[in-house]
């Protein structure tokens, strides 16, 4: 279950139009959704607030297995449309299977003028959480830059483990963990390039991703396109569904991306290289971007392939190779395989895991049509079943370390519970390795 913090984090990246989908670090999140997914530990409680639209506080607190809390406080530049957990979309506050979106170019908002004079600001976003009795502090600063640039700026402060790392260094070895990393994003649609600086290693990182194909076009421009492809395909020329179109097996879209870290503090470097694959047709046009009503007469009626990502990972440096599979093979049942392998030390595991989502059951009651509608329930005839609201999902994972994990994340009248157990089979003196239940709450106005 998402953090409320991420939820607003999340909410602030749909209303200014930044497509954080569309970065290298994020090139497996389909797969990491299904595979590696967080258990609640010990028991923890949050309670979270919305004032007003600009102003979220926060406030978490874990009993078990040690008592401790913590209080956050987040400001947005924009107005956000944050739900309460009682109404907001179970599958908004999780971690699941996604068709990624086609890429777009990322527009920013529109100019304001009065007097001659521009007044409209940069949007940014202020997250602020303290830690205690640890004295933790968290913080992250993001803004815009320009309609295609963003800026992020995280710190963390740990005063009592920064003293035990000085105590360290005084021996020999540690370093403080407070740290400060700046971060600049560039996304064009096309081309999405990150580049970072990490204060305590003094680490430099460059990302980059590459999407091939068509970039995402508005709703507007989609109709007046959809007509001349039409045009020009009665001419006899090839539409563009004709043109992407792979001859036999899946159609789709691949991304391609790299990164690459130089620390010339710790004399290190690493690099790393990725791919991935998305099935066509997908959530095309965006969800977030259609106008109210207009989701349903733009989604496709039916797929002809299963919503399917392949994404293959490798580290040459570490030996490091990862390719997972994961495929949504019915409405709420997504599956999803990955293999892990090292080329120097020939360890290996593999990784198996399923998401499915349950819903709450209704009924339709079927009436003879020759019966007048106002009539009693006497003369209904047996009802049919009808789709009803997600209540939650259930998550598992196995993997060849014999480690089992099962989560159910959903909600329970107000509140979003996360209830979830790890084990080991092998295990006869203590097959259960952790268990725990996460509740949180939040309210808006």
């Amino acid at each position: 279950m998402h953090p409320f913090a991420s939820y607003v984090l999340r909410s602030y990246y749909k209303n200014t139009g930044w497509n954080e989908d569309n970065l290298y670090a994020n090139l497996t999140r389909t797969s990491n959704a299904i595979l590696d997914f967080k258990v609640p530990r010990g028991l923890h409680f949050s309670i979270s607030k919305s004032p007003n639209p600009l102003f979220k506080t926060s406030y978490a607190m874990n009993a078990l297995p040690s008592l401790n809390g913590s209080v956050g406080y987040i400001f947005t530049s924009c107005d956000l449309d944050v739900k309460n957990s009682s109404d907001v979309r179970v599958k908004d506050m999780v971690d699941r299977f996604k068709v990624y979106d086609q890429p777009r170019r990322p527009e920013g908002k529109p100019e304001e003028w009065l007097a001659g004079e521009r007044v409209d600001i940069r949007d940014y976003l202020l997250y602020g959480r303290m830690y205690i009795p640890t004295g933790r502090l968290d913080a992250l600063y993001s803004t815009r830059v320009s309609p295609t640039v963003q800026a992020m700026v995280a710190a963390i402060s740990d005063p009592m483990s920064s003293l035990q790392s000085s105590e360290l260094s005084r021996a020999g070895s540690g370093a403080a963990s407070s740290n400060v990393m700046f971060s600049l994003q560039h996304d064009t649609g096309k081309w999405c390039t990150e580049y970072s600086w990490s204060a305590e290693d003094g680490m430099w990182g460059v990302r980059c991703l590459h999407n091939f194909g068509k970039l995402w076009t508005p709703v507007e421009s989609s109709d007046e396109q959809g007509k001349s492809a039409t045009s020009k395909g009665r001419s006899g020329m090839k539409r563009v569904d004709e043109e992407e179109a792979m001859e036999g097996g899946l159609k789709g879209r691949i991304s391609a991306g790299a990164e690459f870290y130089l620390s010339a503090k710790e004399k290190s470097a690493g690099v790393s290289a990725g791919i991935r694959f998305t099935t066509l047709p997908d959530a095309t046009p965006p969800s977030y971007y259609l106008p109210t009503g207009a989701s349903s007469s733009h989604a496709p009626s039916s797929l002809s392939q299963p919503p399917t990502t392949i994404t293959a990972l490798f580290n040459p440096m570490l030996g490091h190779v990862s390719g997972a599979y994961a495929a949504r093979v019915t409405k709420d049942l997504a599956l999803c395989s990955r293999f892990d392998f090292n080329v120097y030390s020939y360890e290996s595991e593999w990784t198996v895991g399923a998401e499915w989502w349950t819903r709450r059951s209704k009924a339709k009651p079927l009436q003879d049509p020759d019966l007048d509608p106002s009539a009693p329930s006497l003369f209904a005839l047996p009802s049919e079943p009808v789709e009803g609201e997600i209540q939650g999902v259930v998550k598992a994972r196995a993997s060849t370390t014999t480690d089992i994990s099962l989560v159910w994340e959903g909600r329970i009248r107000n509140v979003l519970v996360s209830l979830g157990v790890v084990s080991n089979l092998s295990s006869r003196a203590k097959p259960i390795k952790a268990i725990g239940l996460e509740l949180s709450y939040f309210s808006s106005g």
